[in-house]
């Protein structure tokens, strides 16, 4: 019998209790042990709930016993759930987490605290809530030089990108109804910000490279810019806005970046909508894959946290093999990279834009007030000053390459 314990009892380690009991002959068989929910560690108690017989408040309690072989951390934040995530592998019980702030944070270190303990650090739920992507970097794509990965990470700017395109909706009015809907935060900044998709994308970066790529390095534009006319010029030239966190490994070195983008009909990453997310994959013998699915949620969640705990009970006293070393990645500049531009501009600097810019493609949908257009490739740097030039602009947003 596998003893397993729950750090937190809210959304999602609520989740974990519930998957494990509902799915509990298929997991068993699965795990070729049986497990068994012996604590539930939160502030709180919980009268009238099936399992308040398993909630402790110390944690010790759990660090103490010796039948306790599997720890699943749903607490989110860095402080207390680094600590006790140390400390528990530091006594060799494996830690499953759905802390995509911890995991960017530290993820290294714990996961050779792991090693040296032969026991083991997982996180499969921390960057695609329900989305298998951890397990096949880490497994599946082992034959596989990854070059590129290109992400929509974030349920919360996905829908309400995706609710303006369809409605023609403003940003605030329909951040409002996603939070009267429960799909955005009270405090949404995390998510509209773009600091939630960072923190994914620098994780997959990570075990793109098996070095660590730091999210402090990453630069994060987020969604509040975004308005209703944008997407009215992005209907005219067949594309839709989406957040994107994408990273490289180039001839020119490693970029990495969470922004908006414009991206066509063509590529799989524009059907992705609502609160999905997919992550989208290059490697050089494979080419590209697609991983689909919620991106959050409980259950959903909850499950990827226990495939992890079903992992560790098939390899009781080994270490799951995870490519990602302390030695950190040099993230290149934005100002180095280069691409196309979609860009409005008041209608006076018109003559302005052209001379700065000279080839661009005019973009109109009839407001009389701007003119807007496309630049070709161009440096971010290049971009800024011409941009710099003309007095500034509207708004800008880059365009994804097919």
């Amino acid at each position: 019998m596998i003893q397993v314990a729950v750090l937190g009892y809210g959304t999602v380690g609520s989740g974990v209790v519930e998957v494990i009991e509902t799915n509990k002959s298929a997991i068993n068989k699965r795990a070729g042990a049986e497990l068994h929910i012996k604590y539930i560690l939160d502030l709180r108690d919980f009268p009238g709930d099936p399992y308040e017989d398993k909630v402790v408040h110390d944690f010790d309690i759990i660090l103490n016993d010796p039948e306790v072989s599997v720890i699943c951390e749903t607490m989110g934040g860095i402080h207390p759930a680094y600590d006790f995530s140390k400390k528990a592998l530091l006594a060799g019980k494996s830690v499953c987490t759905s802390n995509k702030e911890l995991v960017a944070s530290h993820g290294p270190e714990l996961i050779q605290t792991a090693r040296e303990n032969h026991c083991n650090y997982l996180f499969e739920a921390s960057v695609g809530g329900g989305i298998p992507i951890i397990r096949p970097l880490n497994y599946s794509l082992t034959a596989e030089k990854i070059d590129s990965i290109t992400g929509i990470l974030n349920g919360t700017t996905n829908y309400i990108l995706t609710k303006m395109d369809k409605e023609g909706a403003g940003f605030e009015e329909v951040l409002r109804e996603a939070q009267e809907k429960g799909y955005a935060e009270r405090n949404p900044e995390a998510d509209v910000e773009g600091y939630d998709a960072c923190r994914k994308i620098a994780i997959l970066s990570s075990l793109m490279c098996g070095k660590n790529v730091k999210y402090e390095e990453i630069y994060t534009e987020g969604i509040t810019k975004i308005t209703a006319a944008d997407f009215k010029y992005a209907k005219q030239m067949n594309k839709s806005i989406k957040l994107l966190a994408m990273s490289r490994d180039t001839d020119r070195g490693f970029f990495a970046m969470v922004a908006p983008f414009m991206i066509s009909r063509e590529h799989p990453l524009y059907s992705v909508n609502g609160v999905f997310n997919a992550v989208y994959v290059h490697g050089n013998m494979l080419g590209d894959s697609m991983y689909y699915g919620r991106g959050a949620g409980k259950l959903p969640t909850a499950s990827a946290v226990v495939s992890d705990v079903v992992d560790c009970a098939r390899h009781l006293g080994k270490t799951v093999m995870c490519f990602w070393e302390n030695e950190d990645v040099q993230v290149k500049g934005i100002e180095e990279d280069n691409g196309k531009f979609f860009v409005r501009v008041k209608a006076d600097r018109r003559e302005q834009a052209m001379a700065a810019f000279g080839s661009l493609a005019e973009i109109n949908v009839g407001i009389a007030e701007e003119f807007a257009f496309m630049t070709q490739v161009i440096t971010e740097k290049e971009f800024n000053a011409k941009i710099d030039e003309i007095g500034g602009c509207i708004n800008r947003i880059r365009i994804l390459s097919a």
